[in-house]
């Protein structure tokens, strides 16, 4: 007998564009995205990368395929997607992943380029890319748009649990990150009367980049005795939540932020 429940999380089909897609979060979204059945299209200022992930994807069945994307240039943001319309005639679902690491200061620190060459990635070139997407979900009546945002698209930064490792939280990380739960609710509030939906993901500290990276420190300690679940998030832990938000089975949700943190925020 068929699982028409299970059938509510299939992406079968469905054209899935994933911005960032091989990054730290990207990489498990977009493999979660293609063991669910979608087109997953992979995209980048780093196409060799993007190209060999999805090649790998491919090679084990999956269906995936690499596009350059720069967010600083328009003319990049509108090729993209006028190649992706004219290779399978839509975009069904949009990934907001992609984020600029430059000039991760506090605000004591960071200069003026540093935050506006940033905002023009994580800010201008995400509304771009969004706004030529949703030109044809209108059009169609039907789309759905996910926000990469943060725990720090929830609260501030809990500054004492870095101790004395002298590792600390940017200002713009939480600006941009806040700013994106904002925009995504002007998109669900907006688009929704065209059948577009608009939903944020927010995961908690992620294990594979931090514990691997810094290791066992005061900082990974707190972070983890401070977590009612007491670890920091993996793969698996972000690739549910993505494909739930991507597929029908959250059909009747928009305008949420769905936080993913192991607790963090529940304090």
């Amino acid at each position: 007998m068929e699982n028409l429940t299970l059938d509510l999380f299939s992406l079968k089909g469905q054209v899935v564009l994933i911005t960032g897609g091989t990054g730290l979060f990207g990489k498990p979204m977009s493999r979660a995205l293609a063991e669910s059945g979608a087109i997953v299209v992979i995209a980048s200022r780093d196409f060799k990368a993007c190209q060999q992930y999805a090649e790998s994807l491919v090679a084990e069945g999956w269906q995936a395929c690499a596009y350059p994307l720069d967010l600083l240039d328009e003319s990049s943001i509108a090729s993209l997607v006028d190649q992706l319309l004219g290779q399978f005639g839509r975009i069904d679902v949009l990934i907001n992943n992609a984020v600029s690491r430059e000039g991760f200061k506090t605000l004591s620190e960071i200069t003026k380029e540093e935050w506006e060459g940033a905002q023009r990635i994580n800010s201008t070139g995400m509304m771009l890319l969004t706004q030529r997407v949703l030109r044809d979900m209108v059009t169609r009546q039907r789309g759905n748009i996910i926000n990469i945002g943060s725990i720090q698209s929830v609260v501030g930064p809990h500054f004492p649990v870095y101790g004395d490792t002298g590792l600390t939280s940017p200002i713009n990380y939480t600006y941009d990150k806040w700013g994106m739960v904002g925009f995504t609710k002007w998109i669900a509030n907006y688009y929704g009367q065209f059948g577009i939906r608009c939903n944020c993901l927010s995961p908690g500290g992620y294990g594979p980049g931090i514990e691997t990276n810094i290791g066992e420190n005061a900082f990974t300690a707190n972070y983890k005795k401070l977590t009612p679940l007491q670890r920091f998030a993996n793969d698996a832990d972000i690739k549910g939540p993505v494909v739930f938000l991507a597929s029908p089975a959250s059909a009747y949700m928009t305008g949420h932020n769905l936080v993913v943190d192991g607790g963090w925020t529940s304090w």
